[in-house]
């Protein structure tokens, strides 16, 4: 059986100056799944996820998107897709419901009043749809600016460091939508440095370092990559996070 990519790249490089970023990264990402792409700052994930989105382009190499080549149909691989980027793009001064209007009227798609009630509704945002988005916490404006990335329906999802800066729950809360998104469909691809951010969200995990991809699979691959676990007995203590968690009444999501 074969499996449709709904991201393909092949030997991808990009170069800033004298400072080589991508160095022939390969990647497949499936139709219909949440792909963790992990890296440290500067292991060029950005770099990449602007080059998928048609923002920046690469000096060579080829990716394709939805299937569509980036560099020669990128207005088709623009239809496809959303970015999310590591801060919330969302008009402050609007409500909730007004930011998700005006984007589905700039998309030109049908009914937007109709279409920002859905999301606001989908997203737990209806009690606050009518309150300006300056007011709203920090994982509330995060769920905001990934419902507004939904309009349209793209196929493909580009969510760069989506929990950056925020607090343990708010990023629970985005956890939360991104386990939603993956059981409707959307193919989501996740450029996180938290670790423990792709091992609950990620069907398939790459890790990217100095510009190449170094090591991709299912979190049981690559945990297989390691030596033989000796089992011991140790006394658990809960993590910091636990804890916050615990005080404030949240619990987190299940593995």
């Amino acid at each position: 059986m074969t499996t449709t990519h709904a991201i393909e790249i092949v030997g991808l490089t990009k170069s800033y100056g004298e400072t080589a970023v991508l160095q022939g990264v390969d990647l497949g990402v499936p139709a219909g799944s949440v792909f963790a792409l992990l890296g440290s700052n500067g292991a060029g994930k950005t770099t990449t996820v602007r080059i998928l989105a048609t923002l920046l382009a690469a000096d060579s190499g080829s990716a394709r998107v939805n299937g569509h080549d980036v560099a020669t149909e990128a207005a088709r691989v623009r239809e496809s897709i959303s970015l999310t980027g590591q801060f919330a793009a969302v008009d402050e001064i609007l409500t909730g419901r007004e930011n998700l209007v005006l984007v589905a009227q700039l998309r030109r798609v049908a009914e937007p009043g109709r279409v920002a009630d859905d999301l606001l509704a989908r997203f737990g945002l209806t009690d606050a749809g009518g309150r300006r988005a300056g007011t709203y916490s920090g994982g509330m404006k995060r769920r905001l600016d990934i419902a507004m990335s939904l309009i349209g329906d793209p196929a493909v999802l580009f969510l760069d460091e989506p929990t950056t800066g925020l607090d343990p729950q708010s990023r629970l809360e985005v956890w939360r939508t991104v386990q939603d998104l993956a059981g409707r469909g959307t193919t989501v691809l996740l450029t996180t440095q938290y670790l423990d951010e792709a091992e609950h969200l990620a069907d398939r995990i790459a890790i990217l370092h100095e510009g190449r991809i170094i090591a991709d699979g299912t979190l049981a691959e690559l945990k297989a990559l390691l030596p033989p676990t000796e089992i011991e007995y140790v006394e658990k203590q809960p993590t910091l996070e636990e804890i916050f968690l615990s005080i404030v009444g949240h619990t987190t999501p299940a593995n």
